[in-house]
């Protein structure tokens, strides 16, 4: 471990030492990332693909436990995602959303997502789903906000059963096809689009 001029000791970041301070910070719920402001330690080869599948020197992390650990730490400043601990934040790749929705129920009147690594989120006011459309092809990727400004892509399967349940409704007048949940109304296409 080398020293600055001043005698501080510089850390260099690894998945070990990340997972170390994680579990450490971990004391039942997600840890407060948003309250640390440790010094930028560099970026890290680690990255997210838009499945869902981390790397880690362009490897697959195979263990879901410490895929979930990991998501516990991470934090999106602007359009830079970090995993951060109360005394390293570090650089990662998001290819696309950090997180994947893999399914839905719904619950009383509310849309429950369950993401890749485990998180619950109920689609409304706090955790809007929004639709962007490809401005070539016009292929709809779907998000619903999990957490903290952070988005899940919903999977293929989970867009198709929204679909099947979507409803049509007025929005400052132009119709819309959506969906509903937790009394609010999310917009998917216009009606005048649908085949």
């Amino acid at each position: 471990m080398a020293k600055t001029m001043t005698g501080q000791k510089i850390v260099t970041p690894s998945a070990e030492s990340l997972a170390a301070s994680a579990r450490a910070a971990k004391k039942g719920g997600l840890p407060p990332v948003h309250l640390w402001n440790p010094p930028f330690c560099g970026d890290l080869d680690m990255r997210i693909a838009r499945d869902g599948t981390w790397f880690y020197l362009g490897t697959p992390i195979g263990r879901f436990e410490l895929v979930k650990l990991f998501s516990t730490i991470l934090r999106r400043d602007g359009d830079d995602y970090f995993l951060v601990t109360p005394v390293e934040k570090v650089g990662i790749t998001v290819d696309d959303a950090p997180f994947v929705a893999v399914d839905f129920n719904q619950v009383d009147d509310g849309l429950v997502f369950e993401t890749n690594v485990g998180d619950l989120v109920t689609a409304g006011a706090e955790n809007p789903i929004r639709v962007v459309r490809d401005v070539e092809t016009g292929e709809p990727s779907p998000y619903v906000l999990v957490r903290s400004n952070l988005e899940a892509l919903i999977d293929r399967k989970s867009f198709y059963r929204l679909v099947d349940i979507g409803e049509t409704a007025d929005v400052d007048g132009v119709a819309w096809f959506g969906v509903r949940s937790n009394g609010v109304f999310f917009e998917i296409i216009p009606a005048d689009e649908l085949p």
